[in-house]
């Protein structure tokens, strides 16, 4: 589970709940077959689907330095309808 880094919650990843799609920042460095096994694995669920995409970079200034934050590649996980993470459960 090192690859993976937090789920991501905003009004987008929310709406995508209903549809039974959950988002992930993962390492760069991953791709969509180690995360489907690390999902399976540690959440014991049947993952139908994966799209990625990378987040765009954000500059930071501190003073005159210029530079960075770090950089993300978002993966949405589309499950089996009769499974569900527990992370976002709401009730």
């Amino acid at each position: 589970m090192d690859r993976i880094e937090y789920p991501v919650l905003t009004e987008k990843t929310i709406r995508l709940l209903e549809k039974n799609q959950y988002s992930f920042d993962v390492n760069v460095k991953s791709n969509k077959t180690e995360i489907k096994k690390w999902i399976e694995l540690f959440f014991n669920v049947k993952v139908i689907g994966i799209n990625s995409h990378r987040l765009p970079k954000k500059e930071k200034k501190m003073g005159t330095i210029t530079g960075y934050t770090t950089q993300y590649k978002r993966m949405i996980i589309t499950l089996k309808s009769s499974y569900s993470i527990p992370l976002f459960s709401s009730k």
